[in-house]
């Protein structure tokens, strides 16, 4: 039968023998680039490079299984526009081991986009030609003249799109060109990247394909990205686009042509500055958090266009009231993945003031649900919310001020987590445990429940490093177990997840939440599909199966899950042995129970706590472990054990069977533990001082030990005279009977 702990002992096993297997291979022919990705599950990194024609880039799998696919988008189903395919077969690496995938050399320059159908990574690869860089957008980078450029284009965030693979031509504006233009606005260069036109100005300047200045002629209309047309003129001066000049032309790209200009192009459309449904929010006093908010979504600029809209504006005071509630702060509401979905409940696409408004009326917004007017005597609301300041028009619009954050409305859930197991395409193995381990009906229940969904990949990636067959998992009799280790007892969005959460499973073990840049960690596997939200729960798809950890019982376990020996376990983590004591041992524990210890303090006038402080408490503890397994049947009479203190105890066994260890009797005997074996004592057993070491320096003689009352050398069976009780004093310490000789009374 395979056991858990065979299971996972396999496992790592298994894993070790195929990362030494991956080790070896990353040395081989197969990977020998100019350049290194690693691939992991966090990502490849670095997930960008740019090289040069003919030259190559080796891909090393770390942790996991991984692959390179730069023919397929794995999220889209799209083939990649890359100048050359190319792919790599899966490699499996086990932790830190590194494993070939491949090497590939790129000989075509251009934008190389690749991903992992085993993870949903992806990374780009610029390779550059002779002829120069691969993209406009690296022109004007590496162009000395064109920084102003280059910051506009970042501040528009057109950077990615026009490094994409085009083609483009562009008309491209020295930095002389665009003071002259600050300069007559009466502006300077950084006033003019904060306009809200700028976008729609630097997309005047681009146009949606490859032409030479041989492909331009005399009084031809080109029509740029921005929708408008530029007019080419061609003299003996040179070639003009409007009215700026051509100084430089035909600077060749991968993906397109510049030519150098000296002037800025200004669209004969562009509108004049306007007051639009945006600019009432900015200027509002109780607005704040509503412009933070169409910031953040970036909804600035679909708003300032040309409408009209009817947008209904929630106050800061709605916003930290809905913040409130929620238990969160302004700045958490910005940081929803919903943001622009909520902000567009707010907005309908035509102009709709309140004398147009009547009750009852639905009006669909653009986020595509419904909002419900309703007009009483109180007013005129807003689904619940209140309009308190109404009609505020706008060039391209109206606002209406409201004192409540509209919710959008979910769609509901029609399906159980396990419809959601069933119904997806990439959890077959998941739904035959599920089926196998018999919780079908169990996780149909009311809930809620949460699910950690390990993919069909997942499962493979398991078996192959088991080296079985998937089926042969649905066979463990620990599978139950598992599956239970991947279900929470409550529903977690991945909003309510945070960094190093601990959450209990119904399988009663945690598991471990790490967010970062990367991504959502359920222990090592990664969260790549999250809050498939069910009518009794929510799903999220994992890239890993989740491995219990292997329950314990070692000699501490039997200690802090017993009632008699809480001084004992407060003890041993006051003397910091827990961990040593929790290791592989092998281990013998004499453990005196509470009344022991009681016994003790009593005796000595102290306390409990009093005790935990003794300087001696490790070295005491340690007198009660022996550095082996000794069951009672190993114990014989007479016999000296040695201790990990390195003083030894004696064992007696009287003639009904009874066991003692010096003089503490054995209560209860061989509880055995994963790392030794337990036997609970009556007392505490206290460790013999050195016999021939003497405080002044000197050595006692053979039978003798050093008295601290009479500072001389006295016989060893009886150190000093006993009262009535028993009982020694030695200033202000009072000592057990036996501690001064066993036959001492």
């Amino acid at each position: 039968m395979i056991t858990m702990k065979h299971f996972l002992s396999l496992l790592a096993f298994l894993g070790l023998v195929l990362g030494l297997q991956a080790q070896t291979a990353n040395t081989s022919e197969a990977c020998h680039g100019d350049y290194t990705v690693h691939a992991s599950n966090s990502g490849f990194s670095p997930d960008h490079l740019t090289i040069h024609a003919g030259e190559s880039v080796e891909f090393i799998a770390f942790g996991g299984t991984h692959d390179v696919d730069g023919i397929t988008n794995v999220y889209t189903g799209e083939p990649f526009d890359n100048p050359q395919d190319f792919a790599l077969p899966p490699a499996y690496s086990f932790w830190f081991f590194g494993s070939c995938i491949g090497t590939v050399q790129f000989d075509v320059p251009g934008t190389y986009h690749y991903n992992s159908t085993t993870t949903g990574n992806g990374g780009t690869i610029t390779v550059l030609g002779d002829d120069g860089p691969a993209t406009v957008v690296d022109i004007v980078v590496n162009s000395p003249v064109h920084n102003v450029l280059e910051a506009a284009v970042l501040e528009a965030d057109l950077a990615g799109a026009l490094s994409s693979d085009g083609p483009f031509t562009v008309f491209a504006p020295t930095d002389d060109a665009f003071i002259a233009l600050a300069g007559a606005l009466g502006a300077t260069a950084e006033e003019l990247l904060a306009l809200p036109e700028l976008t729609d100005i630097l997309l005047y300047h681009v146009v949606g394909g490859t032409a030479l200045s041989t492909d331009l002629s005399d009084g031809q209309f080109i029509t740029t990205l921005n929708g408008a047309d530029v007019v080419v003129t061609i003299n003996d001066e040179g070639i003009f686009i409007n009215n700026a000049q051509v100084t430089v032309a035909d600077i060749v790209a991968g993906n397109g042509v510049v030519h150098v200009i000296d002037a800025v192009l200004l669209p004969t459309d562009t509108p004049e500055p306007t007051n639009t449904v945006v600019d009432i929010v900015v200027n509002s006093p109780v607005h704040n958090v509503l412009e933070a908010a169409v910031l953040q979504a970036d909804l600035a600029g679909a708003l300032s266009g040309e409408g009209p809209f009817t947008v209904f504006a929630p106050t800061d005071d709605a916003f930290l009231s809905l913040a409130g509630a929620l238990g969160a702060t302004a700045e958490d509401l910005l940081a929803l993945p919903e943001l622009a979905d909520i902000l567009l409940y707010h907005v309908v696409g035509s102009t709709a003031l309140s004398s147009d408004l009547t009750d009852g009326q639905t009006i669909a917004t653009l986020n595509g649900a419904e909002v419900t007017v309703t007009i009483n005597e109180a007013g005129i609301f807003i689904n619940d919310a209140q309009v308190t300041v109404a009609d505020l028009v706008a060039d391209n619009g109206v606002v209406h001020v409201i004192d409540a954050v509209l919710i959008p409305p979910t769609s509901e859930p029609t399906g159980t987590v396990v419809d959601i197991v069933v119904n997806s395409e990439v959890h077959n193995l998941l739904e035959a445990a599920v089926l196998e381990a018999d919780l079908a009906e169990t996780l149909s229940g009311e809930g809620p429940f949460t699910v950690f969904a390990p993919t069909d990949d997942a499962f493979i990636a398991l078996a192959e490093a088991l080296t079985l067959a998937p089926e042969d998992l649905l066979a463990l009799p620990e599978l139950a177990d598992i599956l239970l280790y991947h279900v929470v007892g409550a529903t977690a969005l991945s909003t309510d997840l945070s960094d190093g959460q601990m959450v209990t499973t119904l399988n009663g073990a945690d598991v471990t939440v790490t967010i970062n840049e990367a991504g959502i960690f359920i222990n090592d596997a990664q969260v790549i599909v999250a809050d498939l939200v069910a009518t009794n729960g929510v799903v999220h798809v994992i890239d890993a199966v989740l491995t219990p950890p292997v329950p314990t019982n070692t000699v501490v376990d039997i200690i802090v899950n017993s009632d008699i020996h809480t001084i004992l376990e407060a003890a041993v983590l006051e003397a910091d042995l827990v961990g040593a004591l929790s290791g592989e041992g092998p281990f013998t524990v004499f453990a005196p129970t509470d009344e022991a210890f009681a016994a003790l303090a009593e005796a000595l006038g102290a306390t409990a706590s009093d005790l935990l402080a003794l300087p001696e408490l490790t070295d005491i503890l340690l007198y009660h472990v022996v550095g082996a397994t000794a069951f009672s049947t190993d114990l014989s009479d007479g016999q000296m054990v040695a201790t990990l203190n390195g003083a030894e105890v004696e064992v007696s066994i009287e003639c009904d069977g009874s066991i003692f260890i010096n003089d503490a009797q054995v209560i209860l005997a061989d509880i055995e533990a994963d790392n030794g074996v337990v036997h609970v004592l009556d007392a505490v057993l206290l460790p013999p001082t050195p016999s021939n070491a003497c405080e002044d320096g000197g050595c006692c003689g053979e039978g003798t030990v050093w008295d601290p009352i009479t500072q001389t050398c006295i016989a060893e069976d009886c150190h000093g005279d006993m009262n009535d009780d028993g009982f020694i004093s030695i200033g202000d310490i009072l000592m057990m009977l036996g501690f001064f000789g066993h036959d001492c009374q």
